[in-house]
């Protein structure tokens, strides 16, 4: 089940910010975001926009994962950041117990194309390409029918 994918372009980090934060606006607990592309294409900036979209507080620091692994901060709707970039092995992942917490937070997780069979079939993917002249395209695929809703609400 899949839509056509729409494709999104931000000029700068502001509108990277603010295409997360209307995507943010959108989701509910149990949404997850699977965030795709290479270091420096945007995809904390935009966790930074979805955490404003999800009401967390301006005083939360969002920021990358990467040695953290996963972030939680609380909002409107609770939300879950991690990244793949230090994973090696799939048990480290379970270890964190992603899974489990999908229900109840929206998430967001970068280098997700890195352990894929940890993402839900109804996801949203958000491949994050940088182009020649600084601005970043963003390439959005529906996986299922949540992801189809709100990919349609874009």
């Amino acid at each position: 089940m899949e839509a056509p994918s729409p494709e999104l372009i931000a000029a700068t980090a502001a509108e990277m910010r603010a295409l997360g934060a209307r995507l943010g606006r959108l989701l509910r607990p149990g949404d997850v975001l699977a965030l795709i592309g290479p270091l420096g294409s945007g995809k904390t900036t935009f966790a930074q926009g979805l955490a404003e979209g999800l009401e967390v507080p301006p005083d939360r620091h969002v920021a990358s994962p990467t040695f953290a692994l996963v972030n939680q901060h609380p909002g409107r709707v609770p939300f879950v950041h991690a990244d793949f970039y230090r994973i090696a092995l799939r048990e480290e992942l379970r270890e964190l117990g992603l899974e489990e917490g999908y229900a109840g937070a929206a998430t967001a997780l970068e280098w997700a194309d890195r352990f894929p069979e940890l993402i839900p079939a109804d996801h949203l993917e958000i491949t994050f390409v940088a182009q020649g002249d600084g601005t970043r395209r963003l390439v959005v695929r529906a996986t299922g029918p949540r992801a189809l809703q709100i990919a349609g609400a874009l």
